[in-house]
Formats: structure tokens, sequence, C-alpha cells
């Protein structure tokens, strides 16, 4: 039997680019607000997985659907104010 240590090399090589780029982490900053509001969203169903629906979860889960939908929605315009070279004026 192998060790998974002896197989790393193969599986995944070593690179010294491995750090996310400064774009990359830009473009993560920018999409932190639905991330955040994905999670609240997943957090009030989960909390829901081992009892019925109260009114109050109801609520819960219906705003942070709303959070969510707001946040996609500045995402989308925020990326679609920017213009790129090319683009029909």
């Amino acid at each position: 039997m192998k060790s998974i240590a002896a197989l790393q090399n193969t599986v995944t090589p070593w690179s010294d680019g491995l750090e996310p780029s400064d774009a990359e982490l830009d473009a993560i900053e920018a999409e932190l607000p639905l991330i955040l509001a994905e999670v609240d969203l997943l957090d009030a169903l989960i909390s829901m997985l081992d009892r019925p629906a109260s009114e109050f979860d109801a609520r819960r889960i219906r705003r942070a659907r709303n959070r969510v939908l707001a946040a996609r929605r500045d995402l989308t315009n925020r990326t679609s104010d920017i213009t790129v070279s090319g683009d029909a004026a």
C-alpha cells in the first residue's frame, strides 16, 4: 500500500503561483456582499432542517432571499457599468 504523501507531487505539483493574484482578490472583494448574503440564507435554511418552520423562520428566510437578490442585482449593475474597449457606444 502506498502512502498518499508519496503521491502528492503527482496529484498536485507544487507551484509558486498558488497565491491568488490581485485581480482575483479584487473580484472576491467585489462579490463579498453576495457571498455573505448567501451564507445568511444558508444559515436560515439549515436552522430549519430539524424542526417545523415558524412564522419567524419564514420571515427570516424571506428576508435572506431578498438580501441575496439585492446583492445579485447590485453586483450585476456594478459589473455592467464597466465598459470594455470595443463595446458599442
